[in-house]
């Protein structure tokens, strides 16, 4: 009796997996229908799990698209999103392993100050920095889409609490070969903590990938547009261009897979040991 019921048990608990796992999949299915349909089959009244014709020319359609420069775009975030990433990370990392491990009597004050940032909505530093990346010439240009985004009071607070829970016998070891604080972050901290890392950086890679509002208003040139200003083009007052629209989103979320993909080892790792939520 008792194993029917574990068994039972076993048995309801796959089954919710599966309908968590279908109702989790039903958006992806939805862009690769819509991305190969036609207009008349998204917007046909009666819906159909398959479109009538599998239109692979849609996707390149997409690209030879003059109006919108998607591969552009493409590039554009790609570029953004890495070296976002690896800004952050770098600073990030220094900043939280300072705070946790330099003997420093304002650490704690720098820590809060640091805590405070999370706190101020975004809004009220959008203006200020838009006012001195103008200034400084960087609209539509790189550094004007990168450097502003660089520092992450979230990051910080991440690497500092996993810094707090690091092995120090690994460090005073390397203090007896004579390492200072800067080779030991090098060689000892940085290779002991891939899985923070890969936690942070797939946060912070998503997040530059997504971002809209900073690239739409720096990127005023078509040149520096991201794939998140591109898509929102397909959409305008006069008209919608629904299958474009539904394949260039496909097309931009391939990138977040293949991060997610090939961390999501360490990704898990690091979640458990920083805490984060």
């Amino acid at each position: 009796m008792e194993d029917a019921v574990v068994r039972a048990g076993r048995a309801l608990r796959l089954v919710l997996l599966v309908v968590l796992a279908l109702l989790f999949l039903i958006p992806f299915y939805l862009l690769v229908r819509n991305g190969l349909s036609s207009e008349q089959d998204i917007t046909a009244p009666e819906w159909g799990f398959f479109p009538s014709e599998l239109r692979w020319g849609n996707v390149r359609e997409l690209f030879d698209d003059s109006s919108v420069p998607f591969a552009r775009s493409l590039l554009n975030s790609a570029v953004i999103a890495v070296a976002t990433t690896a800004g952050t990370l770098l600073l990030a990392s220094l900043a939280g392993y300072g705070l946790a491990r330099v003997p420093y009597r304002h650490a704690n004050k720098v820590f809060y100050a640091v805590l405070g940032t999370l706190m101020v909505p975004a809004a009220v530093t959008f203006v200020p920095s838009f006012v001195l990346v103008s200034s400084l010439g960087w609209i539509s240009t790189y550094r004007g889409l990168i450097v502003p985004t660089l520092f992450s009071g979230f990051a910080c607070f991440v690497f500092r609490q996993y810094f707090l829970g690091f092995p120090t016998e690994l460090e005073d070891a390397a203090q007896v070969d004579g390492l200072g604080y800067w080779r030991t972050y090098w060689l000892i901290v940085v290779p002991n903590a891939r899985p923070v890392f890969a936690a942070v950086g797939t946060i912070v890679f998503i997040g530059a990938w997504n971002s809209f509002l900073w690239p739409l208003v720096i990127g005023q040139d078509r040149d520096a547009w991201t794939v998140q200003v591109a898509l929102s083009s397909f959409t305008t007052s006069q008209v919608v261009r629904v299958h474009e629209l539904f394949v260039a989103a496909a097309v931009s979320i391939l990138p977040l897979l293949v991060v997610f993909l090939c961390f999501q080892r360490w990704i898990v790792a690091g979640v458990e040991r920083s805490g984060i939520d």
